[in-house]
């Protein structure tokens, strides 16, 4: 193998901006554990389903902003974890106006600069949180309007009301991506939904 004088992680880096999805998925396997542990480390009272949903949101938006990197300005982790940041504190804000009652706890970078503040959390079993339509119609208006990511899942789930772990089995994926993957499509339908209404209206 020709030898470039790049380090691997730069390597991946420029494979990837060139829209090799096999690079950008070794650049996953590299960070998504630092991500992990710098999500918990800012955002206590998190549980895992939480932490996979915006790890699998954050890369989402880093493999099609991937062009915007710059080497020169910061380490790829350190983009990633800023995005991370910026994904978890946009869905607490649109989460806090359903659950108002629970707490995710944020912990700024600089603590002298701004210490520790309370942030509603979005926390909830998947089953308690499953969207609820009017008929089966409308849900599988929105299920097959949602990203093919989450669109088969979600059609196993809530219209053929398979269990998680057959899920899992049937599409061979971890037990908690499909829990992580039907929550994202829960919140997804509820926007789509609230979105619909508000043009009702106008």
């Amino acid at each position: 193998m020709e030898r470039t004088g790049l380090k691997p992680i730069d390597e991946l880096v420029i494979l990837a901006k060139g829209g090799n999805g096999l690079a950008f998925t070794a650049l996953w396997d590299r960070h998504i554990d630092q991500m992990k542990v710098y999500l918990r480390n800012r955002f206590r009272g998190t549980d895992d389903y939480w932490i996979d949903d915006i790890c699998i949101r954050s890369f989402e938006k880093a493999f099609r902003q991937i062009q915007t990197y710059d080497e020169s300005k910061s380490q790829f982790q350190t983009w990633l974890n800023t995005i991370a940041r910026n994904t978890a504190l946009d869905s607490l804000e649109q989460d806090s106006r359903i659950h108002p009652k629970s707490r995710i706890i944020y912990i700024d970078e600089d603590p002298e600069k701004s210490g520790i503040g309370g942030i509603p959390d979005s926390s909830k079993d998947a089953l308690s949180s499953m969207i609820t339509l009017e008929d089966e119609e409308e849900k599988l208006k929105y299920i097959e309007r949602l990203p093919a990511l989450y669109r088969e899942v979600a059609r196993r789930r809530m219209v053929d009301e398979m269990k998680y772990s057959d899920i899992a089995e049937s599409m061979d994926i971890e037990l908690n991506t499909v829990k992580t993957r039907i929550r994202r499509a829960k919140q997804l339908m509820d926007r789509m939904r609230d979105d619909d209404e508000k043009e009702e209206m106008i």
